[in-house]
C-alpha cells in the first residue's frame, strides 16, 4: 500500500509539472503573460541561434515520440512500475518543455505582421481557439489516462487500467487527430510571425506529421479494422468534404 501511495503521489507531481509546462506554452507560443517567451531574450547571431533552436527541437521530437513507443513501454516498464510509465512520460515532456523555453534563443526579425486592430485581434482570437481544441479534445478521450492519474489511482486500487475503447467523440468525428488540428493552429496564428516563430511553426509542423505517422502505425496495430475504417472515412487533421462524402457512404452501406 505504501508504494501504490508513492506511485499516487508521484503520478500527481508528475501531472501537475506537465500541466504547467502545458498552460506555459500558451504564453511562451502566444508572447505573452510569461517571463520568457519565444520573441524575449538575448538575440545571438543567426546561425548560432539556429543550431541552438533545432537542437532544443530534437530533443523534445525525440524524448516525446520515442518514449511514446511500444517497444520503448515494453522495455522501459521492468525499470518503472507500470502504473508509474505514463506519468513518467509526462514529466519527461515537462522536463524537454521546460528545457525548451528556458533555452531557446529568439530569432526577432519581422517575418509577417497584421497592424490592423480587428486582424491581430481575429488572429489572437484564433490561437485561443487553438488552445481551447487541444484541451477539450484531451478530455474528449480521456484526459487523466493521458496525463498518467487514472492509472496510479487504479492501481491504489488494486484494479488494472480497462484498456482503451475506439470511441470517436464530438471533434473525433470531423479529423482524427483534432489535437494536433489545435497545436497547428497554435503554431500559426499569430498577428506577428517572427524568424525564430517561424522555425519553430515549421519544425513542430514537420514533427507533428512523423507523429501522426508513428502514432497511427500503433493505433492500427492496437485496433484494427476498427482504425483501418476510421482512417479510410475521416480525414487526419482538416475537415474535408471528400472525407464526409466517403464517411456516409460507408455508415448507408454497413
Amino acid at each position: 500500500m505504501i508504494s501504490r501511495l508513492f506511485v499516487v503521489l508521484y503520478s500527481l507531481v508528475c501531472y501537475t509539472a506537465g500541466l504547467v509546462a502545458l498552460l506555459y506554452a500558451i504564453g511562451f507560443v502566444g508572447d505573452f503573460l510569461v517571463p520568457k517567451t519565444i520573441d524575449s531574450g538575448p538575440v545571438s547571431d543567426w546561425s548560432t541561434t539556429l543550431i541552438y533552436d533545432l537542437a532544443l527541437l530534437t530533443l523534445f521530437a525525440v524524448q516525446h515520440s520515442v518514449m511514446a513507443r511500444q517497444g520503448f513501454k515494453r522495455r522501459w516498464t521492468k525499470i518503472v512500475p507500470k502504473a508509474a510509465e505514463r506519468a513518467t512520460y509526462v514529466l519527461a515532456t515537462a522536463t524537454a518543455l521546460g528545457l525548451l523555453y528556458w533555452l531557446w534563443q529568439p530569432q526577432p526579425a519581422t517575418v509577417w505582421q497584421v497592424t490592423n486592430a480587428n486582424g491581430a485581434g481575429a488572429l489572437t482570437g484564433l490561437y485561443l481557439a487553438g488552445w481551447a481544441i487541444v484541451f477539450l479534445s484531451t478530455f474528449l478521450i480521456n484526459h487523466f489516462e493521458l496525463m498518467g492519474l487514472q492509472q496510479s489511482f487504479a492501481n491504489l486500487r488494486g484494479k488494472d487500467v480497462e484498456p482503451p475503447h475506439f470511441r470517436t467523440p464530438l471533434f473525433y468525428k470531423l479529423v482524427r487527430h483534432p489535437i494536433y488540428t489545435g497545436l497547428l493552429i497554435v503554431f500559426w496564428a499569430t498577428p506577428h510571425m517572427t524568424q525564430g516563430h517561424l522555425l519553430f511553426a515549421l519544425a513542430t509542423t514537420g514533427y507533428i506529421f512523423v507523429g501522426i505517422a508513428l502514432e497511427e502505425r500503433d493505433l492500427n496495430s492496437y485496433f484494427g479494422e476498427a482504425y483501418r475504417n476510421y482512417r479510410e472515412a475521416v480525414p487526419m487533421v482538416i475537415p474535408i468534404p471528400r472525407f464526409t462524402r466517403r464517411r456516409d457512404k460507408a455508415r448507408e452501406t454497413a
